[in-house]
């Protein structure tokens, strides 16, 4: 269709992939058809481009014509937000000349925009599982007369138990829909799910089963690193000559943001990217990668689904991937249609074992991974970095000074406020800023024989003697017990 050609070559996008070479033909007839194809191939526009071709804009002469305008003719189903937000915008590219409607719907964010979205008409619809059952169960989204289905990334749906979801989605759209599932695995679950809901479906492999599911372009290294040096190790590494964007997969949300908050003190733009960020953060945090304001983004497994960013030139596993699958998708986010990229991944000393089975699973040559250091030759060699590099762009942050004495600067007896712990300032005023002169000691004794009111008693004989210039020895008081009578004294007389 010449209005969808138009709008990709606007965008430089003018060859097709081998995915797309290989699916487009048969998707355009209607066919049902399964697409293996690892991460980074431009599956997206394989199933985004007979999706828009077979769907009826508002402007087109038959669109009144259509059994219930106004209700969505297609609906991409995609396991997370990040990659239904992605998925959207290659869409929207797409048909930017064709005047279709799009809505992308998710969790995290208000129903609000939503619900008016859909009572005003959408063709199109992207989304999550979780909020498309949702809306269908309150009878906002119309499902039933959907043209095309496309599951994508089915196999990520299964790992985060979207099955049963995607299982009732397909049960409330017609059964002449035409369906398109895309994964980069094909569990047993998958084949069954395609089975039991597709018709006859044709299998299409971009790449032969000899290639494997990794990233040709991508140079791979992977290293026995420290936890206490990761830190200084990767900010050498994000100093290597040729780094442009760089993402850094972490097993754990806290350490997402632990390592991001560690590199941005370090003077690196680095944002964190993890469940527990608010959806407005999240998407504030991939626009800023995209573009280009932060080049470095510290991302949990599930959070980085749907990056899809250009010129990704290094991945970083901080952590040990769980097991293949996450290694071939954490490295896929570089080297990406064509491009080169570089992975490096940390092995702890715990998780040899686990490193050793997704180095025999994928048949990789790095059964022992190579002690590493920030200090290490082969580092810096191999990654072209600077040996006179340094692990902070910036000096940390100054701490407050300390003086002697107290723990926050101050001295024995002052307070925060400058008063001292008897109510006397550093130059002689009371609290109240009136003279709190000693009228009297401690004894009760006036100070320089000043007379003191009656009610001051006097002093015990003996107890008071001269102290030199004048001044009087404080006295002693000595506790008295609970009967009334002095330590070690027979008992007062009244006076």
């Amino acid at each position: 269709m010449p209005e969808i050609a138009d709008a990709l070559a606007d965008k430089g996008i003018i060859e097709a992939f081998p995915i797309q070479e290989m699916t487009l033909s048969v998707a355009l007839m209607g066919t049902d058809l399964i697409g293996q194809a690892r991460t980074g191939t431009g599956k997206t526009l394989a199933f985004a481009i007979p999706v828009i071709q077979r769907t009826v804009a508002p402007h087109d002469a038959d669109y009144d014509q259509l059994v219930a305008p106004g209700k969505p003719q297609a609906l991409i189903v995609a396991p997370t937000r990040e990659l239904a937000i992605q998925v959207a915008n290659d869409v929207k590219t797409a048909s930017k000349n064709r005047g279709t409607r799009m809505l992308t719907i998710y969790g995290g964010v208000p129903y609000e925009p939503q619900l008016e979205a859909l009572e005003t008409g959408v063709d199109i619809v992207v989304g999550t599982p979780g909020r498309i059952l949702d809306l269908v169960n309150r009878r906002a989204l119309d499902i039933s007369h959907v043209k095309s289905l496309v599951l994508d990334e089915a196999d990520e749906m299964l790992d985060l138990g979207f099955l049963p979801d995607v299982e009732s989605i397909l049960a409330r759209t017609p059964e002449t829909r035409q369906t398109m599932l895309f994964s980069a695995t094909m569990p047993s679950s998958i084949v069954t799910l395609a089975r039991k809901h597709m018709h006859h479906p044709m299998n299409i492999r971009a790449e032969s089963a000899e290639s494997g599911q990794m990233v040709p372009a991508t140079s791979q290294f992977v290293w026995q690193a420290h936890d206490m040096d990761k830190p200084e190790v990767v900010a050498r590494i994000l100093q290597a000559d040729d780094v442009e964007r760089v993402v850094v997969f972490t097993r754990t949300k806290r350490q997402a943001q632990r390592v991001a908050d560690d590199l941005a003190d370090r003077g690196f733009p680095a944002s964190p990217l993890h469940g527990d960020m608010a959806q407005k953060a999240r998407e504030k945090a991939l626009d800023g990668f995209r573009e280009g304001k932060v080049s470095i983004l510290v991302a949990t497994d599930v959070a980085a689904r749907g990056i899809d960013v250009a010129n990704i030139s290094h991945v970083i596993n901080y952590t040990c991937p769980e097991d293949d699958k996450t290694y071939v998708h954490r490295i896929g986010r570089t080297g990406r249609a064509g491009a080169s990229g570089i992975a490096v991944t940390f092995v702890d000393w715990a998780d040899l074992q686990r490193w050793k089975l997704i180095n025999k699973a994928l048949d990789l040559p790095y059964d022992e991974p190579l002690e590493t250091y920030s200090t290490s030759d082969h580092l810096f060699q191999d990654l072209g970095i600077d040996r006179n590099v340094k692990g902070r762009l910036k000096p940390p942050a100054p701490k407050e000074p300390r003086s002697e004495g107290g723990r926050d600067g101050r001295r024995d007896g002052q307070r925060r406020d400058g008063q001292r712990r008897d109510g006397q300032s550093r130059d002689g005023q009371s609290r109240d800023g009136g003279d709190r002169s000693r009228q009297r000691t401690r004894g009760g004794k006036p100070v320089e024989g000043e007379a003191r009111p009656a009610e001051t008693a006097p002093a015990a004989s003996g107890e008071d003697q001269p102290a030199g210039e004048g001044q009087a020895r404080r006295r002693r008081r000595r506790r008295r017990p609970s009967g009334g009578q002095a330590s070690g004294s027979a008992p007062a007389s009244a006076s």
